[in-house]
């Protein structure tokens, strides 16, 4: 049993910041990685960024220099800041968890997304 509680969206002005947070329990041994991704209406769904338990990043060219990801190792969990939010950054967004747990290695668990809208 593996668990994902994503929180954090709503609606912010152009400009503006958020942050989200995605929290992993259950039976997890170890976690390989913990990232966010992001759809929008009509669109594919796109990596955002993502970050290794040992603390290695990797950001979508549209958002680097704007949304920062960090994680706490112990607590299971991985935050995103958004900062200079823009209309185009409105979208559902999943968080995505890569683990092993006793009997299997390199396992993908996505969240439920949430919502976040730009707009004035």
């Amino acid at each position: 049993q593996v668990q994902l509680v994503e929180s954090g969206g709503g609606l912010v002005q152009p400009g503006g910041s958020l942050r989200l947070s995605c929290a992993a329990s259950g039976s997890i041994v170890r976690i390989n990685a913990m990232g966010w991704y992001r759809q929008a209406p009509g669109k594919q769904r796109e990596l955002v960024a993502a970050i290794t338990s040992g603390g290695v990043t990797n950001y979508a060219d549209s958002v680097k220099g704007r949304f920062t990801i960090s994680r706490d190792n112990a607590k299971n969990t991985v935050w995103l800041q958004m900062n200079s939010l823009k209309p185009e950054d409105t979208a559902v967004y999943f968080c995505k968890l890569a683990y092993s747990d006793y009997t299997r290695y390199g396992v993908d668990y996505w969240g439920k997304g949430t919502l976040v809208t730009v707009s004035s």
